[in-house]
């Protein structure tokens, strides 16, 4: 019995060793994430390049620069105290990362349920597409 048990912690501290680190595409986008769900315009800014674009998918230019950015969201932020984003999934492909998201603006409103696609360059986003459902 004894030996059953070292073996199964031996098999479990292997298996919590190999657990991959998030990639440093995926922290950039979580570390958004996180800025966006405390309404923190310069937290949720960081990780994107200063001439980020933004479109809705596949390729309207929505607009481009982290100044542009900080206009749009600082005023969502400050406006919509109720803003929360729920990741549901998160896929990566090399510097793609997608997410498959729930948002919610308020309580009058359903959840907005989205995908949105990340490219990462240099150590910072540098495109947004968005996708929203039935689009």
């Amino acid at each position: 019995m004894k030996n059953k048990l070292l073996f199964l912690f031996g098999l479990f501290c292997c298996l919590n060793s190999n657990a991959q680190e998030p990639s440093a595409a995926v922290k950039l986008v979580q570390e958004q994430l996180d800025g966006y769900n405390k309404r923190d315009i310069d937290a949720f800014l960081r990780p994107y390049s200063d001439t980020v674009a933004v479109y809705m998918f596949p390729n309207q230019l929505l607009y481009r620069g982290k100044d542009k950015m900080r206009v749009e969201y600082a005023a969502m932020f400050q406006q919509t105290p109720l803003l929360h984003c729920t990741l549901v999934k998160r896929m990566e492909l090399g510097n793609t990362i997608i997410d498959e998201e729930s948002v919610v603006f308020s309580k009058e409103m359903p959840p907005l349920h989205a995908a949105a696609m990340y490219t990462i360059r240099n150590n910072s986003i540098v495109a947004v597409y968005f996708i929203p459902e039935g689009r």
